[in-house]
């Protein structure tokens, strides 16, 4: 897909128009907590931004591409639900003040957005020089999978990245927050607040999912442009969805076996395309329609399985009586 300097300029600067506009609303009057009203309106909002774009890439380019995006985005944004876990986990490990969580996630998902660019750029620069790389990535993408079946319910656990470590190390911080503010100076010294080591939790973090997840849209496509966009419009609406999910994130206990399921199958999908390219015709190309339609009935099956277990659960637990209604007196 050719994209002049424009194009990309104006992509990249409306979207942080839009960034900034949310930034405002946030930041503006008390701070207060995301409902579940606004969180919803929200991610309509952000689902309907990528919707249009994708409509838009489809009159001025074509349905191929079009498809790609949407692929592509589908597949970051199911990948992303994983993100909401360890997102959920910095939050209670830091104790954020439910009011000020959507700044630290906004500002975090901005951090990241800007270090995933700079990955997509390297990624792209080295497939385009380095064709073996699909099955590097492939057999990366197969290896993920395997890892996220084997640790299914070990999600409670966060390793703080180097960087983490660091700013933890390096930067005076207060011992308490205050209130949404970033930097203070008392006594005549600058410190930082609690605040900004979480914000740096939340962008380095998501950094490492990217590990997982940018190899794997690019085993969709190989198109810088839409492989940037399509993780921009899914981080942007990742915010909501984090408020909007909120304890539904707890229920959804077959998720991590969905994901490894795209994850696996985009691997395997790379790899039958590097085949197919180095001229073994045995190897199939899967068509993006095919892939399109993996991903949203695998995200269909695993949430509403994840439900009804959720569901039995909880009415043997009403069923089954409690120890101390059975204990002897």
């Amino acid at each position: 897909m050719d994209v002049s300097l424009w194009a990309w300029g104006a992509v990249i600067g409306g979207l942080l128009l839009v960034l900034a506009f949310d930034l405002w609303i946030v930041d503006r009057g008390e701070p207060r907590e995301f409902s579940m009203r606004q969180a919803g309106f929200w991610v309509g909002f952000y689902v309907t931004l990528a919707v249009l774009f994708g409509i838009g890439v489809w009159l001025v380019q074509d349905g191929h591409h079009a498809g790609q995006f949407f692929a592509g985005y589908l597949t970051e944004y199911s990948l992303s639900v994983d993100n909401l876990f360890v997102f959920y986990i910095i939050m209670s490990r830091f104790a954020v003040p439910r009011m000020y969580q959507h700044k630290v996630l906004l500002v975090g998902i901005l951090i990241a957005l800007v270090m995933r660019g700079v990955f997509i750029a390297v990624g792209a620069a080295a497939l385009a020089s380095f064709g073996w790389l699909f099955y590097v990535f492939g057999a990366f993408l197969l290896y993920t999978a395997v890892n996220i079946v084997r640790q299914h319910g070990q999600e409670d656990d966060m390793e703080e990245n180097a960087l983490l470590r660091w700013a933890r190390r390096a930067l005076p911080t207060t011992p308490d927050y205050v209130g949404s503010k970033i930097f203070v100076r008392i006594d005549g010294r600058r410190l930082v607040t609690p605040m900004l080591i979480v914000m740096i939790a939340i962008g380095t973090t998501d950094l490492l999912f990217a590990l997982d997840s940018i190899p794997a849209i690019f085993g969709l496509t190989q198109d810088a442009f839409i492989v940037f966009t399509a993780n921009a419009f899914a981080l942007m609406g990742l915010r909501q969805l984090y408020f909007l999910l909120g304890g539904l994130l707890q229920r959804l206990v077959y998720i991590s076996y969905g994901l490894a399921f795209i994850l696996g199958f985009i691997g395997v999908k790379l790899i039958l395309e590097a085949l197919h390219s180095s001229g073994f015709s045995w190897a199939p190309e899967v068509p993006i329609p095919v892939s399109l339609g993996v991903i949203i009935i695998t995200m269909i099956v695993t949430t509403v399985a994840s439900l009804a277990k959720s569901r039995r659960d909880a009415r043997k637990a009403v069923a089954e009586p409690s120890p101390a209604s059975t204990g002897q007196s």
